[in-house]
């Protein structure tokens, strides 16, 4: 080896101790860098902080973003809970206003006929304004039966066979909203022998 070649060596050494500090683990051997000695802050460090920074903050902020859109969507929803029926309600208020005249007319007057047909006024509009409202009456009677839409409260004998598993009274109507049912028909299905 040539003086050359053991310079260049000897250089590249130093260059390699230069890049990477040796660590002092013992006191007895001396080194660069003691273990207790507060770290070297190095720019690269110090950016790698300011993004954690920045990223706690995006954090805490979306967060509490998060936090006020629960609050206020439990609000909107109570809110409309709270109002659902008002509409309805409103709608419903002329035909109470109807029974309360057709109840004052009910005390002055005993004449039968005026009292059915005021009644039966007030009892017309009243189906019209849930008509109105998407109300939708369930036609269930002579119909098969269908657990999906009605409820069988009794099976009674049937003569017929044909009229076995099907529909023979309706004990309380079944209702559709907009096409949805809100209540099931309670029915009597009937069943041959």
């Amino acid at each position: 080896m040539d003086e050359k070649d053991q310079t260049l060596e000897d250089v590249q050494g130093t260059l390699q101790e230069e890049r990477t500090p040796e660590i002092n683990t013992d006191e007895s051997i001396a080194g660069s860098i003691d273990l207790g000695d507060p770290p070297v802050e190095t720019p690269e460090l110090e950016k790698l902080r300011e993004q954690v920074r920045e990223k706690e903050d995006k954090y805490l902020r979306l967060y509490a973003e998060f936090d006020n859109f629960k609050r206020r969507n439990a609000k909107e929803r109570i809110e409309l809970i709270q109002t659902a029926g008002k509409d309805v309600i409103q709608s419903l208020l002329e035909v109470l206003d109807d029974c309360t005249r057709a109840e004052r007319q009910l005390t002055q007057t005993d004449e039968l006929p005026q009292i059915r047909e005021g009644v039966q006024l007030v009892f017309n509009k009243f189906r019209r304004t849930l008509q109105a409202k998407g109300l939708k009456e369930m036609e269930s009677l002579g119909a098969p039966f269908d657990p999906d839409r009605h409820e069988a409260i009794t099976e009674i004998p049937v003569p017929d066979a044909a009229q076995a598993g099907q529909v023979i009274d309706v004990v309380e109507k079944g209702y559709f909203l907009h096409d949805k049912i809100i209540r099931f028909a309670k029915v009597v299905v009937g069943k041959h022998p």
